[in-house]
C-alpha cells in the first residue's frame, strides 16, 4: 500500500510528551528495581538458599515502558541444575519473603507458580526461573525470558522513543496485550517490530500491507513452520513464534488502524475519546431497531486470574453457539465480557423462536428394516403432526422439544463443556436474559461493551 503521508513530527513530539516517563519516574522505578533486586538476595540469604540472585526484564528493565504503567518483572534466578520441585517450594519462599512488606499479594500460576505484589505504588511480578546456558537448553517457558531481555537491550538503543510509539498507537487500536483476553501484541513482539523495520512509521506503513501468513526472521534461523497469521520467529529460540498469541482478528484490526491512521494522523488515534456506557433508553432502542433476539448467559465470575478465565470463557461461548446450532437455532455473532462480579456469554440470534414442528427425515423406504423401525416409531405416535414418504425417505413432523432458545440454554447449558472454573460457577446458578432483560445488567463496563456490540 502506498502512503503519501508522513506522520507529523509535532504529532509524534506531542504524544511522547504524555507517554514518555519523565526523569523523576525513571529515578523512582529504578530505585525500587534495586531495592527489589537486594530483598530477593538477602531473603535467599536469609533462607539458607545459595547461588540464587534477581534478575530484571522486561520493558522497565529495556527503557520501553510507558509512563504510568508501572509493571516490574524480577527474575528469581536459580542454578540450572536445581530440580523443578525446589525451583517452585524454594523460588516462592524467595518471593514470600520479598513480599512481606507488599500491600497486596497474589499467588499466581502459570507453567509454574510465581507471586504478583503490589510495592510502593509497582505492580512487580516475582518469578522463579532457571538460570540456563541458552534456550536449546530451557526447562520452563519463563526461562528464555532474560535471553529476550539481552537481545532487545542491545537493539534498542535510539529506538526506545519508536516502540512507545507503537505501543500506545496499539493501546489506541484495541490491540494491545497478549494476554488471552486481549489476543493481541505482546510488548516484546512491539520492540522486535521496531527493531525490523527501524520506526514507529515504517513499522505501520509495512503493517498496512501485511496478509495472513506474514513471516518476520531477523536471525534467519527459523526451525519450525508457524500456522498464524503474523509470524516473528523468535531471534532467541528458532522454533518459537513470538506472535503465537495474536488472533487473526486482532491482526486484521492493527493493519485497518494503520491504514486509516497513515490516512488522517491524528491525536485521537493514540488515545480515543472513551465510550460511555449505552444508556437503558438507548439499549432499548438499539434491540428494538435490529429486530434480531439477544441472549446473555450471566453467572458469577470465578475467582481465576485471566490467562486461566478467558480459554475456558471462549470455550464456553463456543459451547453455547454448537447446542444452539444443534438445536436449529441460527446466530448472528456471540461475544463476551468479565467483571469484577458477573461473567457474560452474549448470544444475537435471528430469531430465539422456532415452530413447534420440527421435519425429521428418516431412512430411505428401501432399506426395509431401518425404515420399518422408523415407521413403527413415528406413524402412529401421539405428539407427531404428520408423517409421509419424500424423495423416498420416511418424514416425520414432530413436535420440536425446544422451541424457545432460553428454554434450551436453561436445560443444556449447564451440561456443555465449559472448564472447569466456568462449568462450577454456571452449576452454581446462571440466569438466561432475553432482550431489553439485558437491562438488568447495570454494570458500566458492560454497557460499554454492548455499546460495541450493538
Amino acid at each position: 500500500m502506498k502512503n503519501e503521508t508522513t506522520i507529523p513530527e509535532e504529532l509524534k513530539k506531542r504524544v511522547l510528551e504524555k507517554i514518555r516517563p519523565d526523569a523523576s519516574e525513571r529515578t523512582r522505578l529504578l530505585a525500587v528495581q534495586v531495592e527489589l533486586a537486594e530483598k530477593v538476595n538477602r531473603a535467599a540469604e536469609t533462607l539458607g538458599i545459595k547461588a540464587v540472585f534477581a534478575k530484571m526484564v522486561g520493558s522497565a528493565a529495556r527503557g520501553t515502558w510507558l509512563s504510568g504503567t508501572h509493571d516490574i518483572d524480577i527474575f528469581i534466578s536459580f542454578p540450572e541444575e536445581t530440580s523443578r520441585a525446589d525451583l517452585e517450594k524454594k523460588g516462592m519462599a524467595v518471593a514470600r519473603e520479598v513480599a512481606k512488606t507488599a500491600s497486596r499479594i497474589e499467588d499466581r500460576h502459570a507453567e509454574h507458580p510465581y507471586l504478583n505484589i503490589i510495592y510502593k505504588g509497582f505492580d512487580i511480578d516475582l518469578v522463579p526461573c532457571f538460570r540456563v546456558a541458552s534456550t536449546s537448553s530451557l526447562k520452563s517457558a519463563v526461562d528464555r525470558t532474560p535471553f529476550h531481555n539481552e537481545f532487545v537491550k542491545k537493539r534498542i538503543k535510539g529506538l526506545e522513543a519508536e516502540v512507545l510509539l507503537l505501543k500506545q498507537f496499539m493501546r489506541g487500536s484495541g490491540v494491545y496485550g497478549s494476554e488471552l483476553k486481549t489476543r493481541g501484541f505482546s510488548g516484546y513482539l512491539t520492540e522486535l517490530l521496531v527493531i525490523n523495520y527501524g520506526s514507529f512509521e515504517n513499522t505501520l506503513k509495512a503493517a498496512a500491507s501485511w496478509s495472513p501468513g506474514e513471516f518476520i526472521d531477523l536471525e534467519a534461523h527459523a526451525s519450525l513452520s508457524h500456522p498464524d497469521p503474523l509470524v516473528m520467529v523468535d531471534p532467541t529460540d528458532p522454533k518459537r513464534n513470538v506472535a503465537a498469541a495474536l488472533s487473526l482478528d486482532k491482526f486484521c484490526l492493527f493493519m485497518a488502524s494503520c491504514r486509516a491512521f497513515l490516512k488522517d494522523p491524528t491525536f485521537e488515534a493514540f488515545f480515543p475519546v472513551p465510550v460511555k456506557p449505552l444508556t437503558e433508553a438507548e439499549i432499548s432502542e438499539k434491540i428494538k431497531a435490529r429486530q434480531s433476539a439477544q441472549l446473555a448467559l450471566s453467572f458469577k465470575t470465578p475467582d481465576v486470574v485471566e490467562d486461566v478465565l478467558f480459554p475456558q470463557l471462549y470455550k464456553s461461548e463456543q459451547a453455547a453457539v454448537t447446542l444452539l446450532e444443534e438445536y436449529e437455532f441460527s446466530h448472528l455473532k456471540s461475544g463476551v465480557w468479565a467483571g469484577k462480579t458477573k461473567t457474560i456469554i452474549l448470544l444475537e440470534l435471528i430469531s430465539n423462536k422456532l415452530p413447534k414442528v420440527k421435519k425429521h427425515i428418516g431412512p430411505p423406504v428401501w432399506l426395509s428394516s431401518n425404515a420399518e423401525k422408523f415407521r413403527a416409531k413415528y406413524e402412529k405416535k401421539e405428539d407427531v403432526f404428520s408423517f409421509y414418504i419424500e424423495k423416498g425417505r420416511y418424514v416425520a413432523e414432530i413436535k420440536r422439544k425446544y422451541p424457545e432458545a432460553a428454554t434450551l440454554l436453561k436445560a443444556k447449558f449447564p451440561d456443555c463443556p465449559l472448564g472447569k472454573h466456568i462449568g462450577k460457577s454456571v452449576r452454581q446458578g446462571f440466569e438466561v436474559l432475553e432482550n431489553e432483560e439485558l437491562l438488568r445488567l447495570e454494570d458500566p463496563g458492560f454497557r460499554i461493551f454492548l455499546k460495541k456490540w450493538l
